[in-house]
């Protein structure tokens, strides 16, 4: 430790030895996008809470229909539980204190025999999830691979196998081509 470090004179960010140097251009354009990124997210939750996106998510989770969670509620009791406790629901989700209910498990039979593990979860927590995947997805869906088809929007393994298929025969189309008139 230096002598002025000793009397308390040293001042963090003068560059002085064992300050903190003055910002560098990359630092500043690190805090930059950091700064745009946090204001690109500062309101996600006000979005998850809009009104017109419960709706929204309401009318998704209404159309998918299903089974009740453990609470017992089912999707057609959804619309009257909402007009009592949308405030209550949004408020704890604005505050950070909502909490996802517990998941009721049942088996189903698999096609080739045995059983899987099913999770069902309450309504409620359906429309929550879907309230947050309606902003989440426009934002996050563009930025993944176009060779990802896992759980997005208009793609399926079935669409997968159709594209491996197409493009194998595209290969080996072209090489047949290729060989017969080379």
């Amino acid at each position: 430790m230096n002598a002025e470090q000793q009397k308390g004179t040293s001042h963090h960010g003068d560059g002085g030895e064992g300050g903190t140097p003055t910002s560098s251009p990359g630092l500043q354009q690190t805090f930059a996008a950091w700064e745009q990124q946090r204001a690109l997210t500062a309101t996600l939750m006000e979005q998850v809470c809009d009104p017109k996106n419960l709706v929204r998510a309401y009318r998704r989770v209404r159309a998918n229909k299903g089974k009740p969670g453990v609470d017992g509620m089912t999707v057609h009791e959804l619309a009257d539980w909402l007009r009592s406790n949308q405030a209550a629901l949004t408020t704890s989700l604005l505050e950070g204190t909502y909490q996802p209910h517990p998941v009721r498990g049942v088996q189903i039979p698999k096609p080739g025999g045995g059983q899987r593990q099913l999770g069902i979860p309450v309504v409620v927590d359906r429309l929550v999830q879907q309230a947050i995947l309606q902003v989440l997805e426009p934002i996050f869906d563009p930025t993944f691979s176009n060779s990802s088809y896992g759980f997005r929007p208009g793609r399926s393994a079935h669409l997968v196998h159709n594209c491996k298929n197409k493009r194998i025969m595209s290969k080996m189309c072209s090489w047949a081509i290729g060989w017969r008139f080379a």
